[in-house]
């Protein structure tokens, strides 16, 4: 059994590999790629629940030449390092993007939004933060509810409670729900730890 303090070092040296792809690369290229796969006009109006620091809503904008972007946080700095409005703007305006992004402060469970307001509604690593399943669930529930029929939804997240999202979408009004994992590039720790995403189309009303 001499050689299994080595197997365990090994094992830790390759999951703080992934961890840091993960932080620095993995998860800015799983994005492009969802956002790619969106197929975007260029128009359309997005929501990023949970924006944190822009990374999610500014890869947006970017693709929304005449369209717009807006992003609705807490502003926690519990639930990302540097969490603050401030710096989410002073991200927008350094990608050149401010112009067609707007942040607004407001809680996941009761969006400061009408029906159908959103053509996309994103969300990334943010969800899992709200404790209460119920919580979690109303959070789902509303991301649903602003999105325009026909629209796109869009829900990256970490946890085992991943999958009730999904579970919770089919009680809703939307279609084409599909849940899936998103692979080692945003591998985080464990098998609870697993990124999973989640997308669904606004039914037709």
């Amino acid at each position: 059994m001499a050689w299994l303090p080595f197997l365990c070092a090994l094992v830790m040296a390759v999951g703080f590999v992934l961890y840091v792809h993960a932080t620095r690369r993995g998860k800015f290229a799983v994005w492009e790629e969802l956002l790619d796969a969106l197929e975007l006009r260029g128009d359309e109006r997005i929501l990023d629940l949970g924006c944190g620091r822009g990374a999610v809503l500014l890869a947006g904008a970017r693709r929304l030449p005449e369209g717009h972007a807006v992003g609705v946080d807490l502003w926690r700095a519990a639930d990302q390092l540097g969490n603050a409005e401030s710096a989410t703007s002073r991200n927008a305006q350094a990608e050149g993007v401010d112009a067609r992004v707007d942040l607004r402060t407001g809680d996941l469970r009761d969006l400061p939004f009408e029906d159908g307001a959103f053509d996309v509604v994103l969300s990334s690593l943010a969800i899992h933060n709200i404790k209460e399943a119920e919580g979690r669930r109303k959070a789902v529930a509303e991301a649903a509810r602003v999105l325009r029929p026909g629209g796109r939804l869009v829900i990256v997240d970490i946890g085992r409670s991943v999958a009730r999202y999904g579970e919770t979408l089919g009680t809703l009004p939307v279609s084409g729900i599909a849940v899936r994992s998103v692979g080692w590039r945003m591998w985080w720790g464990g098998p609870w730890m697993r990124t999973q995403v989640v997308t669904a189309s606004g039914a037709a009303g």
